[in-house]
């Protein structure tokens, strides 16, 4: 069953939501430890070990969404197919 253990949904700019993730990718490129807080909430995430990286593309009701996800775990697999452009 799954925990949630921290989560934020609000509006941001292009500009804001990529230095989210510039933060991020920094972090996991050098295996990093990664800190999330907002209000109440905190969790730190150990990244130095291999992880499945998962990338969604939804449509609903005419509103597209992207979604990354990143699970650490032991029998995490490589693949080489993916390309981001």
């Amino acid at each position: 069953m799954e925990k949630v253990l921290f989560e934020v949904e609000e509006e941001m700019s292009n500009q804001e939501i990529a230095e989210y993730l510039k933060n991020i990718a920094e972090k996991l490129e050098k295996g990093q430890e990664i800190k999330l807080e907002s209000g109440d909430q905190s969790v730190q995430l150990d990244t130095d070990r291999t992880a499945e990286f998962e990338i969604k593309v939804e449509e609903e009701n005419g509103e597209e969404s992207l979604e990354l996800e990143i699970e650490w775990n032991k029998d995490s697999q490589k693949s080489d197919d993916l390309s981001i452009s």
